[in-house]
C-alpha cells in the first residue's frame, strides 16, 4: 500500500523498529507506521512494550493487524494492553465538566438519570483521589471507570480498525462472520484481496476532508487537497493555507457539497463549515 518495504516472514514479530510509509489517497498523503509487535505484559515494558505503545498513543488512528486463523484471545490480549496504558479504543470522551476549587466542598449536577454510578460512588472515588473541592457537571450515563478517567485526565481516545488477514486461509463462514464486525475490515495481502476498501476504511475513520483551492480565473488544483478534520471552518481553511489569510479575510466562494446553491458558488464567512471535496476560493481585504 506504500512504497515502502518492511520485512515479511513466516514467523511472528518479523519487525523489530518503527518503519514509516506513506499512503497516497486521492492526492491526500497519510502517514504510516509499521510498528512492531507486543505481547502480554507489553504495558509493563516487556518486549519494549512502552516504546511502541508510547507511538500508538500519538497516533490519529489504530490499525490493528490480526490472524484470522487465530483465536479471538489475540485480539482481546492487544486491547487489554492499550487499555492498561490509558488508550481508549473506539470511544468517546466522556461528557463530563470537572473543574477543581479552592474551597466550598463537592458539588454534582447531572442533567441525565446515571444508572451505572450514584452521588454515594462518586463522592467515594473523589475521596480516594483525595479531592474535596470540586464542581462536577455530568450529561451523560458514565460508569465508574469512565469517571475516574475523567478525574486522572491523561486517557487518549483513538479511533481502532481491526483488521483480519490471511482470509484465504479460512471457511466463508468465518469471513462473513469476521466482516460484519463493528470496526473492522478482512484482507489477504498474499492475494491482493480487499485492499482498496482498507484504504477506503482508513480514510473514513481518520475523520477527514479534502478540500482544493482555486485561485481567480483559475480552474481548482485537484492534485493538492488541503486535509482537514470533519467539522473544520473557512476560518481552518485560512490557518491551514498561512497565517495572515484569516485576519485580512473578506470573503469565500465555496463550490461543492457545503454550497446551498450547489452546483453553484456561495458566498461564505469564516464561520461557515467545509465538507468533503469542497472547492474553496479566498478573497482579501
Amino acid at each position: 500500500m506504500t512504497n515502502t518495504v518492511s520485512e515479511a516472514a513466516s514467523y511472528e514479530f518479523t519487525t523489530l523498529t518503527a518503519i514509516p510509509g506513506v499512503l497516497e489517497y486521492q492526492g491526500a498523503r497519510i502517514q504510516l507506521l509499521d510498528l512492531p509487535g507486543i505481547v502480554e505484559g507489553a504495558s509493563q515494558g516487556r518486549g519494549r512494550g512502552r516504546q511502541v505503545v508510547a507511538v500508538a498513543k500519538t497516533a490519529d488512528l489504530i490499525v490493528m493487524m490480526l490472524d484470522a486463523t487465530k483465536s479471538l484471545q489475540q485480539r482481546r490480549l492487544l486491547e487489554i494492553e492499550l487499555d492498561a496504558v490509558g488508550i481508549r479504543l473506539n470511544k468517546q470522551k466522556p461528557d463530563v465538566v470537572f473543574k477543581r476549587k479552592t474551597g466550598g466542598g463537592i458539588t454534582i449536577n447531572a442533567t441525565v438519570k446515571l444508572t451505572r454510578i450514584d452521588e454515594k460512588t462518586i463522592r467515594t472515588v473523589l475521596q480516594g483521589y483525595k479531592i474535596h473541592n470540586c464542581d462536577l457537571m455530568i450529561r451523560e450515563d458514565i460508569s465508574v471507570d469512565e469517571f475516574i478517567d475523567v478525574l486522572l485526565g491523561t486517557r487518549k481516545y483513538v479511533p481502532c480498525l481491526y483488521v483480519y488477514n490471511k482470509i484465504d486461509s479460512i471457511s466463508l463462514e468465518e469471513v462473513n462472520r469476521l466482516a460484519h464486525q463493528e470496526n473492522t475490515v478482512v484482507i489477504s495481502c498474499e492475494l491482493n484481496l480487499n485492499l482498496d476498501y482498507l484504504l477506503d476504511q482508513i480514510w473514513e475513520h481518520l475523520s477527514l476532508v479534502k478540500v482544493y483551492t482555486k485561485k481567480r480565473g483559475v480552474h481548482p488544483d485537484l492534485t493538492d487537497p488541503v486535509c482537514l478534520r470533519k467539522g473544520a471552518t473557512i476560518e481552518t481553511v485560512c490557518n491551514s493555507i498561512h497565517r495572515t489569510l484569516a485576519p485580512n479575510f473578506k470573503y469565500a466562494l465555496v463550490w461543492g457539497k457545503s454550497s446551498r446553491f450547489a452546483p453553484h458558488a456561495q458566498k461564505v464567512s469564516l464561520n461557515h463549515t467545509v465538507q468533503d471535496e469542497d472547492v474553496v476560493s479566498i478573497f482579501t481585504k
